[in-house]
């Protein structure tokens, strides 16, 4: 019954997305899910990536015929858009098979194994739902916040000390090798997210069952809260507000070169094609994700995850996406919303509830402060920034040292010695 809850749920909201999206005259993400059975999709990886995420429930026989499967029916269709010269993307083979599985669990399962294919297929197909509707939010964002919050967050960033603005000259400075291999990390952030889930799944086909926390949850959690966070907090980064991409919408071409002076800060509108996706930096939140979760892996998932979390955090700031105090709100936002899916996954408990309202409480302060006190933050920043920076740590280390005393063993309850009759 909660898994069928939890998909009508997600029903009614992809396709009050996709009634959205059509008001504004685009397709939602129905429409450009269904497209991706025959046209080209947008991307392949992230499609092979949710098919191997399915694979977990299946034995390796099977996980080996539904590769080739995959691979068999992207050949085709290479060679039909080939003859037609039409746009090339592979992916289209993942998909069909993700719901081949579909059907062949409705019609040729009964049972646990139906329910077990069913969930691996959804596991998957969430994965893809979560990239079409992320895509629709941004239109939303822009299509319904025409001024944004820029200056405000810029000027509360100098209390951090510009860090867009450091790691942008950075960038520049390791030339094109430095900036692709970010901008491939940027990218790819999902595939990075599979690898880790496989690993904790990966004994899903010999249990028969899912663990009660896995990383998909975390991100899905993220990308549905996130947005609505924009709607609040609209946003559009450094390299667009003070920078050449944001044209003649722009303050000024700033960007990385001088950091914008401390002023008043206003509203300031911008254009309806850019979207309003800082804060807080979900890509960070993603990555701080990743880290989190591949804590638990061998060494090479653990290097892993610092890498991308490291990575995503140079190319975030680096390429001008997001401020400083985007990154600060998006760790934040991160570990709370971790903290209430594992105590939602062992019973709530006193610590999980302090330790959420708490995370909770330093991520609306920090965006009211953002908002209201940036100007201040801006003229003591040796006060505020080391406040910030505070803030942040004194969650992390509530979720260290909460998620240790969850996972300690309780002690077994000490028999006391009956009393024996003394001998006369």
């Amino acid at each position: 019954m909660l898994w069928a809850a939890a998909s009508a749920v997600a029903l009614g909201f992809l396709v009050a997305l996709e009634i959205a999206a059509r008001h504004y005259g685009v397709r939602g993400p129905i429409t450009n899910q269904v497209r991706e059975v025959i046209f080209a999709p947008k991307s392949g990886p992230l499609l092979y990536a949710s098919m191997a995420l399915m694979t977990v429930v299946l034995t390796w026989r099977q996980r080996f015929i539904a590769f080739g499967a995959a691979i068999g029916i992207d050949i085709a269709f290479f060679l039909v858009r080939w003859a037609l010269d039409a746009k090339m993307m592979f992916g289209n083979g993942a998909l069909w098979v993700l719901l081949g599985c579909a059907v062949i669990a409705v019609t040729r399962r009964t049972g646990r194994e139906r329910t077990l294919l069913l969930k691996g297929v959804g596991l998957g197909l969430l994965l893809v739902a979560g990239r079409k509707t992320g895509d629709t939010w941004l239109l939303i964002t822009w299509k319904t916040r025409p001024t944004v919050l820029d200056q405000y967050v810029a000027t509360a960033d100098h209390a951090l000390g510009n860090p867009s603005w450091v790691a942008g000259r950075i960038v520049e400075a390791t030339g094109p090798v430095g900036a692709h291999v970010l901008d491939w990390v940027y990218i790819q952030l999902a595939v990075a997210a599979v690898a880790v889930t496989l690993y904790q799944l990966r004994n899903v086909a010999a249990e028969r069952r899912f663990p009660g926390h896995h990383l998909v949850r975390t991100f899905l959690a993220v990308g549905l809260l996130g947005p609505a966070i924009y709607m609040i907090f609209p946003v559009v980064g450094p390299i667009f507000a003070f920078g050449a991409d944001g044209g003649h919408w722009a303050v000024a071409d700033l960007w990385p070169d001088t950091p914008p002076s401390i002023g008043a800060p206003s509203h300031m509108p911008f254009d309806g094609i850019t979207p309003r996706n800082c804060m807080p930096s979900l890509h960070t939140a993603w990555a701080t994700a990743i880290f989190i979760h591949s804590r638990k892996g061998p060494r090479i998932l653990q290097f892993g995850g610092a890498f991308w979390l490291i990575a995503t955090l140079g190319a975030t700031l680096g390429f001008g996406y997001h401020y400083g105090a985007d990154i600060v709100a998006g760790v934040v936002f991160t570990v709370t919303i971790e903290a209430a899916l594992r105590s939602l996954d062992r019973g709530w408990d006193r610590s999980g509830i302090q330790l959420v309202a708490y995370g909770a409480t330093v991520f609306v302060a920090l965006l009211v402060s953002y908002r209201y006190l940036s100007v201040e933050m801006a003229e003591h920043r040796w006060l505020f920034g080391p406040l910030i920076v505070l803030a942040m740590a004194s969650v992390i280390y509530g979720y260290v040292r909460t998620t240790k005393q969850w996972e300690q063993p309780k002690a077994a309850p000490v028999r006391q010695p009956e009393p024996q009759p003394e001998l006369v």
